[in-house]
């Protein structure tokens, strides 16, 4: 091959090989001599000419070789070619009749008239299809992750994945214009409590100790505060050895931002505006200011602390109305503490024993005794409850004709779970998750502490490094448990994008709260925080940040229903790669020189 002149170096990806991306062609480039290497998608051999689907990252261009442009070696090298193999091609684009077009193509006006192939990586027969025909189902999951470099050849996947880059550009050009510095921080660190299992990492040449891989690189970017670099991001691989869940992964990626002299109003000013860039650049356009809500306001309305707004259905306290009920079950959980909260659900009262009696099973399933029941038809009620009704009842009740009332008595843990639950599936059944819709929300006020009910013990409901809210520290320094926290969550049709916190700077408080989660005696601090501590000690501006999980955000645009579908190489819910077989064993010479005693040697 000849290499292209100037004039034929249109395109960005124009090198000595080829001129064009085959997917980025289209009518205005007709006429135009051009040099395609690609991967055959599909081949049709109709007898005097061939037609190739040519495809790359850009997309998918069709090939014809036929008698009036290709000779008839050129025709019979195309027929032989197989599917996935990486051809490279020389011909002139072409126009087609109208006949002829394809309008589910973004290349579908045009054709290239090809006058050479040459197969540069010919293929075996792919153990998973790349192409597939309308309505064909995907082969399993397991089956597309062994073979994944062929899964990441879809045009779906390719898709996602350059969707992401373009969000991590966004975020960077964002970033970098409002005086944030891109620094990197340690994959090798030292073991810290961040809410799950670290990482281990043997060393070799210190036997018997360890290294971790972060679960965030929080106390890093605080050091960076405590450095005079008041301005920090990075997109930071961060590691989770945390039990299996369908929806995460043991590694994942992170925008990590932190910034010094602010508090919680200017980095949720600084996260609506990102969140915003990155949305729009997808094509959406969003609210530049997202609502706010207190945490607390989310857990007595939605039982969750991120609720997904699209639909109403809020949880309400119907303690009042049972309290003068001789209803057993009710008058115990009010004896204990407890409440009764429910739902009322508009035109579910038609709903089948069968059908409520799955609701039942949702709320035990979320530590519910059971699920009571009531509901209105024609003026008249039903359910176990409505025996029990007084006439003062009803009235405090307000019930109408055709909903059903369906309430959890207890702590508020179990209603609140137990309802969120129910709250989610109602809303499914009724076919109120309107997809189109993007409900922003900004949760606030969090917890400091999560008390243990058995124990009493505390644990930081975020981490250790959030600070508390300094009036209720004043107001309450005794009771601890009922301090807020500086944190805040970012979230999205339920689904949380991110959070973070203001930080404690001063040495006294964070050593008081390391007291307060079990950590009080002063060496155990300095061995387990030390460098925190003593960066501390040396001077720290007040500040705070927010990380967003990249691996979500990319899924959310992509309009993905897996996490798995936006990363190049993900886990299998069993936290296993299966293309290249991690985790695996190692040889007993292996784990010897890392100082690691096999298991029963």
């Amino acid at each position: 091959m000849t290499v292209p002149s100037d004039s034929e170096k249109k395109s960005p990806f124009s090198t000595s090989l080829r001129t064009h991306l085959a997917g980025s062609l289209r009518a205005s480039d007709a006429g135009a001599s051009v040099r395609l290497g690609g991967w055959v998608h599909r081949s049709r051999n109709l007898g005097g000419i061939v037609f190739i689907d040519l495809r790359d990252r850009e997309g998918i261009v069709q090939v014809s070789f036929g008698t009036a442009w290709a000779s008839a070696e050129m025709i019979a090298r195309a027929a032989a070619v197989g599917v996935e193999s990486v051809v490279m091609i020389e011909g002139a684009v072409a126009v087609r009749t109208p006949e002829q077009r394809n309008s589910e193509m973004a290349t579908g006006e045009i054709e290239i008239h090809a006058t050479s192939i040459t197969v540069v990586g010919p293929a075996v027969t792919p153990a998973i299809p790349v192409a597939r025909g309308k309505g064909e189902k995907l082969p399993s999951e397991e089956l597309r992750l062994r073979h994944r470099y062929l899964d990441l050849r879809r045009p779906e996947l390719q898709h996602s994945l350059m969707q992401r880059h373009r969000l991590m550009q966004v975020t960077r050009s964002y970033l970098s214009a409002r005086g944030f510095l891109e620094l990197e921080t340690p994959i090798l660190t030292k073991p810290t409590p961040e809410g799950a299992r670290d990482y281990l990492v043997p060393s070799r040449v210190h036997p018997g100790e360890f290294y971790a891989l972060p679960q965030s690189p929080q106390i890093y970017k605080q050091l960076f505060m405590v450095s005079g670099f008041d301005r920090y991001f990075q997109i930071a691989r961060c590691f989770r050895d945390e039990d299996l869940r369908a929806d995460r992964q043991p590694e994942f990626t992170q925008i990590d931002i932190e910034a010094s002299f602010v508090q919680s109003d200017d980095i949720l000013a600084l996260a609506e505006g990102l969140i915003g860039a990155i949305w729009r650049e997808a094509g959406h356009e969003i609210p530049e200011h997202f609502e706010r809500m207190t945490y607390q306001a989310a857990m007595e309305r939605y039982g969750c602390d991120r609720p997904d707004l699209r639909y109403a259905l809020e949880i309400a306290d119907y303690s009042t109305v049972f309290r003068g009920l001789d209803f057993g079950i009710t008058q115990s959980a009010l004896a204990a503490g407890g409440r009764v909260r429910g739902i009322l659900i508009p035109g579910a009262a038609a709903w089948s024993r069968k059908q409520v009696d799955e609701l039942e099973v949702i709320a035990k399933g979320a530590g519910a005794l059971g699920l009571l029941r009531l509901k209105k038809a024609d003026g008249k009620y039903d359910g176990p409850v409505a025996k029990f009704l007084t006439p003062e009842a009803e009235t405090t009740l307000g019930l109408e004709d055709g909903v059903l009332a369906l309430f959890v008595a207890g702590d508020d843990r179990i209603t609140s779970s137990a309802l969120d639950r129910i709250r989610q599936e109602c809303a499914a059944r009724l076919g109120l998750l309107d997809e189109r819709a993007e409900r922003f929300l900004i949760v606030t006020d969090f917890p400091m502490f999560d008390r243990d009910p058995v124990s009493g013990a505390l644990a930081p409901v975020h981490h250790p490094f959030t600070a508390p809210n300094p009036q209720d520290v004043a107001a309450l320094p005794n009771e601890p448990h009922l301090w807020r926290a500086l944190a805040y969550d970012v979230v999205l049709n339920g689904l949380e994008l991110g959070g973070g916190s203001i930080r404690t700077h001063d040495t006294a408080m964070q050593s008081k709260v390391f007291g307060l989660i079990g950590i009080g005696d002063a060496d155990e601090q300095e061995r387990r925080f030390g460098f925190l501590l003593e960066g501390l000690r040396a001077g720290a501006p007040p500040h705070g940040g927010i990380a967003f999980g990249v691996d979500r955000l990319a899924m959310l645009l992509a309009g993905a229903t897996s996490l798995r579908d936006v990363i190049a190489f993900p886990k299998t819910t069993a936290a296993r790669a299966l293309f290249e077989g991690a985790p695996t064993q190692v040889s007993p010479e292996e784990m010897s020189a890392l100082h690691i005693r096999p298991e029963g040697a």
